[in-house]
């Protein structure tokens, strides 16, 4: 066990997939499968209910209909947002864990990875939907003072609108970048060393300082890989997609068999989409969770704990927690009493 470069770290992040497949690209799929069946079903539903309902309806209810529609439609997008946070919070998790355990040469089951991750799973999905109310915050501000300058400044509020809305962005997205960098090892630290949300904000800022450029990179290049990879292997689907719709459909009259075609292609693009985001979401938080260990293990000699550990274990030694950041982790743990 060492710091590593930056050729064992991202090929380390690969190999979380191959080494123990089943509880993470198998709950992964599982995850992206059931928040986005329930997304169709909750969202796609009521909506289609209140398209057939239209067809029928008096003129002087459209309105109402459509209003309800949308109101309902809001609510459900925010339950199936609200439900997307709490699944990808608990994979995430369950990824934090399996990459620990991992480097001390354990191989869990999912019910093992569970064991390590309850009790901290709801600061996981605190932490993510604050994440997320921040974010929402920020965007909303901005474009309501780019909406104030046009609606009271007329002409010349359109300029300052449009120079607010670009410059303001441009910092808006300049700053995200920067404290997500800062904050993106969050996750680790309250999985791993079971810390809450406000010392493991200060745990992982702590832990960038001095490797700011180190991880952004890191994480920007493993973005990149898969964003790369996914539209290479997602392309030649849709492309053949549209080719064969218009095989079939050349006139475009939308014919029962053209309709059948565009649903099994639509079927098969998602399919392959779920596939390839649950891959990446497993590697991406596998890369974040390999930087923390590799930022331990350069400012704090977590590779000798950690090796320590893994020697005292192969020969019978019961050792506390050694990720635990204090000064009795790592060390044996007192013996039962007689």
């Amino acid at each position: 066990m060492r710091p590593l470069d930056l050729g064992t770290l991202l090929g380390a992040a690969f190999r979380v997939l191959r080494r123990n497949p089943r509880p993470t690209f198998g709950v992964a799929l599982l995850v992206q499968v059931v928040v986005t069946v329930v997304s169709l079903i909750v969202i796609g539903g009521p909506t289609i209910a209140s398209l057939l309902r239209l067809q029928t309806a008096a003129p002087e209810d459209e309105c109402a209909i459509v209003a309800g529609t949308v109101a309902f439609g809001l609510f459900s997008a925010a339950l199936a947002g609200l439900l997307g946070f709490v699944a990808n919070a608990w994979l995430q998790g369950i990824i934090v864990i399996e990459v620990a355990r991992a480097t001390l040469g354990e191989k869990l089951t999912l019910s093992g990875l569970w064991g390590h991750a309850k009790g901290r799973v709801g600061a996981l999905v605190g932490w993510s939907l604050i994440v997320g109310l921040a974010l929402g915050a920020a965007v909303a501000i901005l474009v309501l003072a780019v909406v104030a300058l046009v609606s009271t400044l007329g002409p010349l509020g359109i300029g300052l609108g449009v120079f607010l809305g670009i410059f303001g962005g441009f910092g808006l997205l300049v700053v995200a970048v920067w404290i997500s960098t800062k904050l993106s090892l969050v996750p680790s630290a309250i999985m791993i060393e079971r810390v809450r949300i406000r010392a493991a904000m200060a745990r992982s800022w702590s832990l960038t300082r001095g490797f700011f450029w180190r991880v952004f990179g890191i994480q920007l290049l493993v973005g990149a890989i898969l964003g790369i990879a996914m539209n290479v292997i997602s392309a030649p689907f849709s492309i053949a997609g549209a080719i064969l719709g218009a095989l079939v459909d050349p006139t475009g009259a939308g014919t029962q068999t053209a309709v059948t075609v565009v649903v099994i292609v639509y079927i098969v693009q998602l399919v392959i989409t779920l596939v390839l985001s649950a891959i990446a979401a497993v590697i991406s938080t596998a890369a974040s969770s390999l930087i923390y260990l590799d930022l331990r293990m350069r400012k704090e000699g977590l590779d000798l704990r950690l090796t320590a550990y893994v020697e005292a274990q192969q020969t019978g030694t019961d050792l506390a927690n050694p990720y635990l950041p204090d000064s009795t982790a790592g060390t044996p743990s007192a013996p039962p009493a007689a």
